[in-house]
């Protein structure tokens, strides 16, 4: 018999696989321009959306508490666009530490995390 996945490693699952589906492929020939840096990148907040919906399974609910016990899960929506590029790229990168966030984080391209970062900052 085998063991149910915990709630974090089945929601980390999700979303990687939603991640993978959801990427557009690049062209093979394209080559980085100058305004491709991370900053430069301009926010779908429609797509963003998209890839937020697992996001919501913990983020969404007032007061929740994820299966670190000590950690409060905090709300994102209405967040400057900035904190959430700025938060989910050191996640990403290693430099904020929650298993959850850091395997959530690593599946996004820098156009996914503008994407996120707009909707998110959009809600009120």
């Amino acid at each position: 018999m085998m063991r149910p996945l915990s709630i974090a490693a089945s929601l980390a699952l999700l979303m990687v696989a939603a991640t993978a589906i959801a990427q557009d492929p690049a062209p093979a020939a394209a080559s980085p321009t100058p305004d491709s840096s991370p900053a430069a990148l301009k926010g779908d907040p429609v797509r963003g959306k998209g890839l937020t919906y697992t996001c919501r399974g913990c983020h969404g609910i007032t007061g929740y508490k994820n299966a670190y016990p000590s950690y409060h899960v905090p709300m994102i929506g209405g967040q400057s666009e900035t904190y959430l590029r700025n938060a989910l790229n050191e996640y990403r990168n290693g430099n904020r530490k929650h298993p959850t966030m850091q395997a959530q984080a690593q599946s996004f391209s820098e156009q996914d995390i503008a994407d996120i970062a707009a909707y998110l900052s959009s809600l009120k």
